[in-house]
């Protein structure tokens, strides 16, 4: 984000005011004028960086900041992981992969081993790259099994959303934890404590609910467009497995090191280990990736390497809108960081007196709604909860606790200043209203079960 020289003079009032005028008038523009969602953002990010007062020589900078942002995390992401996608489903690979899953669980559990594989896949990865790799497959279970898309979709994005909030390595936890002293170790244990139960009852029965209910066509977009017929000399299932777990063994890599640097285990200043852990960053883990499907799912398999560059190609402008739509749900984010609305709502609220978890939980809660960002409102909450915390006497499991709290208030009411709002809803081709109405609640259930396990926690602990 740009530095700027100045400083916000409106009160929380009046900013949570502009705030919910904003986000009232994108609903306005995208569900009722029907405006595109790309223009919709643009605009009113412009409206409300001039309402808060941010000076007009820093109006684009702000602006193009927060969108490219947004953009150097996701673009990458998602043209590598819609080429990858491409490349399992048209080779026949996702076929082979459903087929298999299938075999072992059973028509009727396919979602739940969407849930688990999902669950497992999403400890190490971030949730849009975690997203974007399974997504071909969740889209050949569901038109192999039919009944519409949600049922299969939502019970495996919930599981990467819980991964990525409550459990390190991912990066708001480990962050939240440095901050607050909270031990790693206990995080990790107690986060996956509070993430499987929560995602079972608010992503896995949530999402067999709501699929039922609002049932979605199977989206063509990581396809390229419709589907071809059945591949010629497909790959097994093994294969794909094995290819969709190279990306995930070379980030975990990437991970472990960044553990073993920060414990002192390795030196974290020598060239050899930036060196690896650049090679298990998640775009360069995806490049490779690529590279190794378009040979073992291309060349490999009989097809020519021009068959493969056209499939490639293709495979990209389904979706240059995802990529352009995201970014500007990150511009409009940036706007509400820059103009100083999440550190006015958050410093009001840490005036009030509340016990210090239910503190934490809404502080994070409200960074969250304000600038969408769940790792932004879980490091920036940990900062602001950081002195309350210190010197108070709290043991390793009341400070995990709070860690906890904290991660579930930055999961809250995702809605249009979150970039995953708009990956989610884009990719299974859900209109906004629709979004809300599945998306926004499930990850709204997710953190408030996770505030009550973690609460509990809390409790238990300051008792024993």
């Amino acid at each position: 984000m740009v530095e700027m020289d100045w400083t916000q003079t409106l009160g929380a009032a009046p900013l949570l005011g502009i705030a919910a005028g904003a986000v009232a008038l994108l609903l306005v523009l995208i569900i009722w004028l029907r405006v595109h969602a790309f223009l919709a953002l643009v605009t009113v990010s412009a409206l409300t960086a001039f309402a808060t007062g941010i000076p007009a020589e820093y109006l684009i900078p702000t602006l193009t900041g927060g969108f490219g942002a947004t953009l150097a995390n996701v673009a990458l992401l998602v043209g590598l992981g819609a080429m990858l996608g491409r490349l399992v489903e048209v080779s026949g690979g996702a076929k082979a992969l459903t087929d298999m899953l299938i075999d072992k669980f059973g028509e009727k559990r396919a979602p739940l081993a969407l849930g688990v594989a999902s669950l497992i896949f999403g400890f190490p990865i971030f949730f849009d790259a975690g997203l974007v790799v399974m997504l071909p497959i969740i889209f050949a279970v569901a038109r192999r099994l039919g009944g519409g898309v949600l049922k299969y979709a939502l019970p495996a994005a919930g599981a990467f959303s819980v991964m990525h909030i409550y459990v390190p390595p991912h990066p708001g936890p480990v962050a939240a934890s440095t901050l607050l002293g909270a031990d790693v170790g206990l995080v990790v244990a107690l986060g996956l404590l509070v993430a499987v139960p929560t995602w079972y009852l608010t992503s896995y029965l949530f999402g067999l609910w709501a699929g039922k209910r609002i049932v979605l066509p199977v989206p063509d977009v990581l396809s390229g467009g419709p589907q071809a017929e059945d591949a010629p000399n497909p790959p097994k299932a093994r294969s794909v497995i094995l290819l969709l777990l190279l990306p995930l063994v070379m980030i975990f890599f990437d991970t472990g090191l960044n553990t073993a640097g920060s414990a002192g285990w390795v030196d974290s200043d020598a060239n050899w280990f930036n060196v690896a852990r650049a090679l298990g960053s998640t775009p360069i883990a995806l490049l490779v990736t690529v590279f190794v499907a378009s040979y073992v799912l291309g060349e490999r398999r009989g097809r020519t390497r021009a068959w493969v560059e056209d499939l490639l190609d293709k495979a990209l402008a389904p979706v240059c809108a995802i990529i352009l739509i995201t970014g500007a749900g990150g511009m409009f984010g940036g706007v509400l960081r820059a103009s100083g609305i999440g550190d006015a709502l958050s410093g009001a609220l840490s005036d009030i007196g509340l016990p210090v978890i239910v503190a934490a939980f809404l502080i994070a809660t409200t960074l969250r709604v304000a600038q969408g960002s769940a790792t932004v409102a879980l490091t920036a909450a940990a900062g602001l909860v950081q002195p309350i915390v210190a010197g108070n006497g709290y043991n390793a499991v009341e400070l995990a606790a709070i860690v906890l709290a904290m991660s579930a208030g930055s999961v809250m009411l995702s809605h249009v200043n979150d970039s995953g709002f708009w990956l989610v809803g884009r990719f299974l081709n859900m209109d906004v209203k629709t979004t809300l109405k599945t998306w926004t609640v499930m990850e709204t259930t997710i953190g408030l079960m996770g505030f009550a396990i973690a609460s509990l926690i809390f409790v238990l602990a300051g008792v024993a």
